[in-house]
This record gives C-alpha cells, sequence and structure tokens, in this order.
C-alpha cells in the first residue's frame, strides 16, 4: 500500500473500531427500499398522519452534531436526502459510534420513518444504521474564503489534469460534471433512436482490422501472434458498412469507437466515438438534411432545445442550416479564388505569402484544406455545410457530373470546428481503383491522406454497390457543443494522459 497520510491513517484506525464494535466496514449487501427522491416523493405523497417506512443508501455528504441528536446528509445519484439520529431512537452507544467512526465520504445506509423537521426539511429518522464502505481517503472539500468581505467558495478539486487522471474523484465531488456524462448518455440514446425509426439497422464491424481505411488518419499497429499477422486499431467503420449495401441491406449504421495515431488537442483524443451511416439510393443533398434533422433531434433530446449557448455564442442548430460550396466559401472569407490556382505551385505561392508555411510536398487538395482550416472554419459559428471539395483528398466520394476533380462531399461546421463528414460515395470500382492507384503515387508512404489498396473491398463493389450517401460524425465533439465544453477532454471519462514520468 501507498504511504498514508495522517488522515487516511486516522480512517484507518476508525475502520478497525467499526469491526471491534462488531459492524462490517465492507459489507456484502445492502438494503435499499427508495432512492432519495423517491423517499421525498413518497413522503410528499402520503397522506397526513401514514407513517413512510424507507431504507435509503448513500455517500455521507455532511454531519452535524448537537449533543443528544445528529444531522446528517447521505447523497444518492438521485440526490441528497438529510437522516436525523437521536439518542432516544438508537442508545447512547450507536450514537457515539456513528459519531466517532463515520466520516464525510462513507457509503452508508439509513433506515427509519420520514418526517418533517421543524425547519420543513424532509428528513429521515433513523431507527437503523449500517457502514456500507468505509472512505480511507478523504474527498476533496470546497474552500471558503473572504474576498472584499464577503465569503467566496472555491469548488473542490478544480485542477484539469489531477480531475482527468482521477476521474472517479472529479466525479464524486463535482455535480456539473456529473451532468455532463448524463447528457452525453442522452445524445447517444438520441442518436440511435433518431436512426432506429428511419428504419436504419445498427451493426458491428471488426474494431481489428487487416487493411485500415476510410479516413484520413495514421493508425494505431497491434500484432496477432498465433496468426503471424499484423493488424490495425480501425480509423474508420466505412469501408465495413459500404461492404453491407453490397449485401442489400440498405440503411446501416453503428456507433462506436475509433482509433487515430494522432495529436491531441482540444478536440482531438487518439480513442474517441463516431457514429456513421450509409444509405443505400441517396445522395449527398439528402444526407445534408438527414444530419441537420439529427443533430437538432439530439440537442433537443439532451440538453431540451436546439437553441444553445456555446462559450458565449448563441447557436441556434433548427435546420435549415447555412450552405455554402467550398471555393465560394474560401472566396468569401481567405479571399482566395482557388479557380485562379489550377496546380499545387501557385496555392503554395499564396500560402507562403500569407505566412503560412504549407506541408512539404502537400497536392493541391491539402492546400485547399489548409486554407479551410485556418481561415474559413473559425469563422462558422452558426451551424454550416461547406460543400464540394477536391478530388484528391476525398478518395471514396463521387465526382461531380460537371467537375471530374471535385466531388460530391461536405462537410458540417459548428462553432469554429467541424463536427461531421459526409459524401455521395463512390460505388463505380473502376474508379475507385484508379483513385488507390493515385494515391499511391502522389503520397509519400506514411502520409495521413494515403488510402491502402484494399482488394477485398473492391472485390465487394465489383458485385455492385447501390448508389449511396455515407456519413460520420464525432460524437465527442457533438457532446462538447451541446454541454457547453471547451474541451474534448471534459466530455471523455477517460480521456488520453501522457505518463506522469
Amino acid at each position: 500500500m501507498a504511504e498514508l497520510s495522517e488522515l487516511e491513517r486516522v480512517r484507518l484506525q476508525k475502520l478497525e473500531d467499526l469491526r471491534k464494535a462488531g459492524m462490517q466496514a465492507y459489507p456484502h449487501r445492502a438494503t435499499r427500499t427508495h432512492t432519495t427522491s423517491q423517499a421525498i416523493e413518497a413522503f410528499e405523497a402520503a397522506p397526513k398522519g401514514e407513517e413512510v417506512k424507507v431504507a435509503a443508501v448513500g455517500r455521507l455528504r455532511s454531519v452535524r452534531k448537537m449533543g443528544k441528536s445528529t444531522f446528517a446528509h447521505i447523497e444518492d445519484e438521485h440526490g441528497k436526502l438529510q437522516i436525523y439520529l437521536r439518542l432516544d431512537d438508537l442508545g447512547e452507544e450507536r450514537l457515539k459510534l456513528f459519531n466517532e467512526a463515520f466520516d464525510l465520504g462513507d457509503f452508508v445506509q439509513a433506515e427509519g420513518t420520514m418526517m418533517r423537521t421543524r425547519a420543513g426539511e424532509i428528513t429521515l429518522q433513523v431507527t437503523e444504521y449500517s457502514m456500507l464502505a468505509k472512505a480511507i481517503t478523504p474527498l476533496p472539500t470546497p474552500k471558503e474564503e473572504i474576498v472584499d468581505g464577503k465569503p467566496v467558495v472555491h469548488h473542490a478539486f478544480r485542477d484539469p489534469e489531477a480531475r482527468y487522471r482521477q476521474r472517479y474523484v472529479d466525479l464524486a465531488v463535482n455535480e456539473d460534471v456529473r451532468e455532463v456524462f448524463r447528457a452525453r448518455a442522452r445524445v447517444v440514446h438520441a442518436l440511435r433512436e433518431f436512426l432506429d425509426e428511419r428504419g436504419f439497422l445498427e451493426v458491428e464491424t471488426p474494431v481489428l482490422q487487416p487493411i485500415y481505411g476510410g479516413a484520413a488518419a495514421r493508425p494505431f499497429i497491434t500484432h496477432h501472434n498465433q496468426l503471424h499477422q499484423d493488424l490495425y486499431l480501425r480509423i474508420s467503420f466505412e469501408l465495413y458498412l459500404k461492404r453491407l449495401l453490397v449485401g442489400n441491406l440498405e440503411r446501416v449504421y453503428e456507433i462506436g469507437r475509433d482509433f487515430r495515431n494522432e495529436g491531441v488537442s482540444y478536440k482531438h483524443n487518439p480513442e474517441f466515438t463516431q457514429v456513421e451511416f450509409y444509405i443505400a439510393y441517396a445522395d449527398y443533398n439528402q444526407v445534408m438534411e438527414l444530419t441537420e434533422q439529427m443533430v437538432s433531434f439530439a440537442a433537443e433530446q439532451a440538453v431540451g432545445s436546439s437553441k444553445i449557448e456555446y462559450q458565449g455564442h448563441s447557436i441556434d442548430l433548427t435546420p435549415p442550416w447555412n450552405r455554402i460550396q467550398l471555393q465560394q466559401a474560401l472566396l468569401e472569407f481567405a479571399d482566395v479564388d482557388i479557380g485562379e490556382h489550377p496546380n499545387a505551385e501557385s496555392l503554395r505561392e499564396l500560402i507562403l505569402a500569407r505566412d503560412h508555411e504549407p506541408k512539404a510536398g502537400a497536392t493541391r487538395g491539402q492546400l485547399i484544406e489548409s486554407l479551410l482550416v485556418n481561415y474559413v472554419e473559425p469563422r462558422l459559428i452558426q451551424p454550416t455545410f461547406i460543400y464540394d471539395y477536391p478530388r484528391d483528398i476525398s478518395p471514396l466520394a463521387k465526382s461531380k457530373t460537371d467537375d471530374p476533380n471535385t466531388v460530391e462531399r461536405f462537410e458540417g461546421f459548428v462553432a469554429g470546428f467541424e463536427i461531421c463528414n459526409a459524401f455521395t460515395e463512390l460505388n463505380d470500382p473502376l474508379d475507385q481503383e484508379q483513385r488507390f492507384l493515385e494515391m499511391g503515387r502522389e503520397y509519400e508512404a506514411d502520409d495521413e491522406e494515403r488510402h491502402p489498396m484494399d482488394e477485398d473491398y473492391l472485390r465487394a463493389m465489383r458485385y455492385g454497390m447501390p448508389p449511396c450517401g455515407g456519413f460520420g460524425m464525432g460524437v465527442d465533439r457533438l457532446v462538447m457543443l451541446l454541454t457547453d465544453q471547451p474541451n474534448i477532454r471534459e466530455v471523455l471519462l477517460y480521456p488520453h494522459l501522457r505518463s506522469r514520468d
């Protein structure tokens, strides 16, 4: 065991005192008839004078000792309940044991009858209690100081690094953090409900893949010892989901984890949750409509409104969203007409003149994307679809009928960052094979944009893939948006962190 603090040693002694008194500190079972909120509701609903018997459990949050009686509060996931322990009900020995051996943070069970105190608070008058789990390490507590003659309360456990490393403590002491993750659960539930109601089938595809693909990202590599085979943690569900359309499943989706071996930032984590769907006989225009409807629905279900506040901005997610063609957006926000720059050399010169250093060997599409990221994306506060992207950074999207170098692709932006990406999917196996070959020639082997040749995916396409639209969205970013969190780590229970060493 790690070296204990003085407070921890004191609590260990109290644990021994409980055992000597014949009380288990970590019993096998608990008895609970009501949650804290149910206990209060039951008392309020009962006819006057009728006894309401309750067994409640929770973490001990406050204790006030008053001679022959003690008031305390226990907290469970549903709320807080005051408990009242009297000498006349428990006897001197039992009241003393509670006062001397129970600490804030302990999980306790209290049984008795509901009542209302003279101060009007609904309370459980305790006739029996027990310890459920003795807390050896005390939880952080808020600190109060006087500033300009007024009391100021500093929240407990607010250091971000400590909170992320010890999320269990963060959740235990910060109700607002617990609510973020309740909202996250409501978001995921809403996405499922939206898609299920529209006839989509939820499926599961491999996390370990022999060939990675479906996105522009560097994969994590692992190894299967028995098969003597390198495998990749998936970076996307896309290629496996589209195989299902070949198999006559017309509407499919998956919500799950993707893994990308890339940098960590306020909007990136190596392990993240994504929702992807694919719909046969649809194009990117229909997918745009589904996207704005789905995000608005998720907002209403998760936070009660499609009108939200994010980092000082009032944002309306109600459809329809703004739609701007990429070329027009760059002209409007970056004062660049990409039509006047038909090759990478010309665009590189322009970007260098603006004091940006583009990636060495970047293609024209990558340079256009850098202009979008630097000049357009930060200014898209209200929900906006930017559409029609360069072909060379969109190898899985179908080209426009009147422009083979531009594809039917859109990205959705809100609050200055991208939340989703979608295409009219390429379903021509010969064109797809040519795209893979081109990327093999145009990109370095370690370039994140490079998609390896997936022969089985091409084989599936040759059986016939219906025209279709596809969509992917980072669930974590959506939760950030809906809960007004500035950093993706705030919406991940266990974000990736550097080693302390």
